[in-house]
């Protein structure tokens, strides 16, 4: 049972995370589309976001709990 529980876990994780970075690209895709206005502003609008979201991206106790949240996995506890 534990490792269908790490497995579900495992996943959802992965689709929280492709999720995100849909995010993060549909973000950029507005921002170089409808707001840029010259060559310039559309290099700093197709990189500043995807670094934006590196550097905040979640960390692993929130991103955990929205996890449980909304799929009512738990994370697996660690085995020593």
């Amino acid at each position: 049972m534990t490792d269908n529980q790490n497995d579900k876990y495992i996943f959802y994780t992965k689709m929280a995370w492709t999720i995100y970075t849909l995010i993060t690209i549909a973000i950029i895709a507005v921002l170089v589309l409808f707001v840029a206005q010259d060559n310039e502003e559309k290099f700093f609008y197709g990189l500043m976001p995807a670094a934006a979201a590196y550097v905040f991206r979640p960390m692993d106790k929130p991103f955990s709990k929205l996890i449980f949240k909304f799929t009512g996995v738990s994370q697996p506890t660690e085995e020593k």
